[in-house]
């Protein structure tokens, strides 16, 4: 599962109810639960997938702290699902949601820490011998 992008799974979630469901509010609350202060907490599906999609943004983040041929190309498939929702964002109607905005940051944070994090594992693991030369 290394060289699979988590977050390929929120952005297929957000196409499939945009898509299969027309009309779908993200904004909308599901459920209220009432907290202890005695305030009335309104959750949508849109918050939902947020944090659904945060939760996955930890695994990725820890994906990336691995070294390995396959973290590369992993990191190449998390940068082709940012260019793609980015595509999507600016071109598909459906796709010009806030929500679909939070997604698309949460994925640009996962493609700038992964190369950030591959960069700096790479550096430490390219050392020269003083006194080899």
């Amino acid at each position: 599962m290394v060289a699979f992008p988590l977050l390929l799974i929120s952005f297929a979630i957000y196409n499939v109810i945009a898509f299969l469901m027309p009309g779908t509010s993200w904004t909308a609350a599901i459920f209220s639960p009432r907290l202890p202060s005695g305030a009335e907490w309104a959750i949508s599906a849109g918050d939902l997938l947020i944090a659904f999609t945060l939760f996955l943004l930890f695994f990725e983040v820890l994906k990336a702290a691995r070294n390995s041929a396959r973290s590369i190309f992993d990191h190449v498939l998390s940068t082709l699902i940012f260019i793609g929702a980015l595509v999507e964002f600016l071109l598909v109607k459906e796709a010009g949601t806030s929500t679909f905005m939070i997604l698309l940051i949460i994925a640009l944070v996962d493609v700038l820490g992964g190369w950030s994090v591959a960069v700096r594992t790479a550096r430490r693991d390219f050392s020269i011998d003083p006194q080899a030369t």
